[in-house]
C-alpha cells in the first residue's frame, strides 16, 4: 500500500533520515519507534506529502506522492502529537468545521459526525464546548476529526500522551476496532511499550535517522535469544555499582534507573556471584536480583543505548 524508498532529508549537514526503506500492507497496524529526535516526525512528515524528501521516493499504491501528492492526501487520516481542535466551539462543532474541509455537506456530513461521536464514545456530548473536555476526551475528539472521512490509512502520532488509563485503553481498543471492521491501516507511534506490543502486527525501529530493526513482535525480540535480561533492585543504588557493570566486558547493556539497574548478558552467564561482587565493592545491599525474559523494552534499550523518551 505504501512504500518508502530509500528515503533522506537532510537539514543544512544533517540528516534527520537517512536511507529509510519501510513498507505498510493494506489493513496492517505498523508501529513505528524510536527515541526523541530519532527521525520518526520527518518521517511521517514526508510519507503524509508535507515535506519533500532530499533524495529516494514515497510510493502510494506504486505511484509516487512525490511528484503527485493528491491520491494519498484524498485518503489519509492524521491524528498529531499536539492537540488540534479549538477549544471555543462543542464538539459538534469541531467536526462540523473539519467535515467541511473534507468537502463533506448536508446529510452526508450530518451522517459522518453521528458515526464519528458514537465511534469515539462522546454521542452524549456532542453540545459540549471542547475547553470544558479532559485531556482523554479531547485525544478521542482528535481521533474523531481524522477519521470523518473514512481514511484508507491513518497516521497516530502519540495518541494517547497525558491521559487517564481508562481513556488510555478506550484509544487503544479503539484502534483494533478500526482496524478489524474497517480494515483500516494504521501507522502509529508511541513512548509506550505496551501498546505498541498490544497493537501492532510488525515494528520500525529508527534512530539517529536509521532504520536499525523491523519485524513483527517475536521476530524483534529474537535479537535477544542468545541474551537473559536481570533486573537488579537496591534501596540506593550508587555510581560506583553501576561502573563496575559498565565495565565488565561480560555485560552487554547497562541500563539505569530509579533504585533499578537492568543488565542484558549473554545466556548461560553465571552472573549472580559476580553482582554480589559487586555490591559489597560499591557498600550497597541488593533488595533482588530478577532474572527475565526479554521484552521489547529490552531489546529496544540494547539497539539505541537509550531508553524511549531520551
Amino acid at each position: 500500500m505504501l512504500e518508502l524508498v530509500d528515503l533522506s532529508k537532510k537539514f543544512k549537514q544533517f540528516y534527520a533520515v537517512k536511507n529509510l526503506n519501510m513498507f505498510i500492507e493494506k489493513g496492517e497496524i505498523v508501529g513505528l519507534l524510536g527515541p526523541n529526535g530519532a527521525g520518526k516526525s520527518t518521517a511521517i512528515s514526508i510519507l503524509s506529502s508535507l515535506v519533500e524528501p532530499t533524495t529516494g521516493d514515497v510510493r502510494f499504491k506504486n505511484s509516487s506522492i512525490i511528484k503527485s501528492p493528491g491520491p494519498i492526501r484524498n485518503v489519509i487520516g492524521m491524528v498529531p502529537q499536539e492537540i488540534a481542535l479549538y477549544d471555543d466551539l462543542t464538539a459538534e462543532e469541531n467536526l462540523q468545521f473539519f467535515g467541511r474541509i473534507y468537502r463533506l455537506s448536508g446529510v452526508e456530513l450530518k451522517q459522518k459526525i453521528g458515526e464519528v461521536l458514537e465511534l469515539i464514545g462522546l454521542t452524549d456530548r456532542r453540545k459540549d464546548v471542547v475547553k470544558k473536555f479532559s485531556g482523554g476526551m479531547k485525544r478521542r475528539l482528535n481521533i474523531g476529526v481524522a477519521l470523518l472521512h473514512n481514511p484508507q490509512l491513518i497516521i497516530m502520532d502519540e495518541p494517547t500522551v497525558g491521559i487517564d488509563p481508562q481513556s488510555r485503553n478506550y484509544i487503544l481498543e479503539t484502534v483494533k476496532r478500526l482496524n478489524r471492521e474497517k480494515e483500516m491501516t494504521v501507522l502509529y507511534t508511541s513512548h509506550y511499550m505496551e501498546e505498541v506490543e498490544f497493537l501492532c502486527d510488525r515494528i520500525y525501529i529508527m534512530d539517529q535517522g536509521n532504520l536499525i530493526a523491523s519485524g513483527t513482535n517475536e521476530e524483534i525480540k529474537r535479537i535477544l535469544s542468545a541474551e537473559k535480561t536481570i533486573e537488579i533492585k537496591s534501596d540506593r543504588i550508587n555510581e560506583v555499582f553501576v561502573q563496575l557493570l559498565r565495565n565488565d566486558a561480560t555485560i552487554n547493556s547497562v541500563t539505569e534507573g530509579e533504585k533499578v539497574v537492568t543488565i542484558i548478558v549473554p545466556k548461560g552467564t553465571k552472573a549472580f556471584g559476580t553482582l554480589l561482587k559487586y555490591a559489597e565493592e560499591a557498600e550497597i545491599e541488593l533488595n533482588s536480583v530478577d532474572v527475565q525474559e526479554a521484552t521489547l523494552e529490552d531489546v529496544f534499550l540494547h539497539l539505541t543505548g537509550r531508553a524511549l523518551r531520551d
